[in-house]
């Protein structure tokens, strides 16, 4: 009997201990429904803002997504061409600049616009280091210029994790989300 009760605390103490590594390394993710994409259909990547102290982290973000929208098999991609004094001049919430590069996608035949802010970017200050990002995306139909789908998630990883490897599960998460119903 001894011997049984030492097995089950050994047991739970695993559990435990399980539990708080799944903890150590947390994301949060809302997304809206996927809706219907035709995924053979020519998109672009637009401007991410960048709303952290990290410089270039709207423009990493875009790299990422762009890559994992290639590796999802969409259609034609571009990217919009930026230079990073533009990225430190984007300002999301600048509806002239919207419609600047909405209208660019239009000229380049896009159907869907991807685009995005990032919220974090860094390593978190502390003795294990250990990297975070934070990213909103969102899908746009370049002909009317609504938002079809959006999500938002943020990511923690572990201390010897790269930050961009952290951002570009994140990344793939949230796309995975908006092109489940591609066709």
């Amino acid at each position: 009997m001894q011997h049984h009760r030492t097995l089950l605390q050994r047991l739970q103490v695993l559990a435990a201990g399980g539990a708080l590594l799944l903890l150590a390394a947390c994301s949060t993710i809302d997304r809206g429904e996927p809706p219907a994409l035709e995924r053979n259909a020519t998109w672009v990547v637009l401007p991410f803002a960048n709303h952290t102290e990290t410089p270039l982290a709207g423009n990493r973000a875009e790299a990422i997504a762009q890559a994992l929208l290639h590796a999802r098999g969409v259609g034609r991609i571009q990217r919009y061409p930026t230079s990073t004094q533009q990225e430190a001049l984007f300002d999301a919430g600048d509806a002239k600049r919207q419609q600047e590069v909405l209208a660019w996608a239009r000229e380049q035949q896009a159907k869907y616009a991807l685009t995005g802010a990032v919220d974090e970017w860094r390593y978190k200050v502390g003795v294990d280091g250990e990297p975070a990002a934070g990213v909103t995306l969102q899908i746009i139909d370049v002909a009317s210029g609504d938002t079809i789908w959006s999500g938002t998630g943020g990511k923690s990883g572990w201390s010897r994790e790269a930050l961009s490897g952290v951002a570009q599960k994140l990344i793939r998460d949230l796309l995975d989300s908006g092109l489940a119903r591609a066709r």
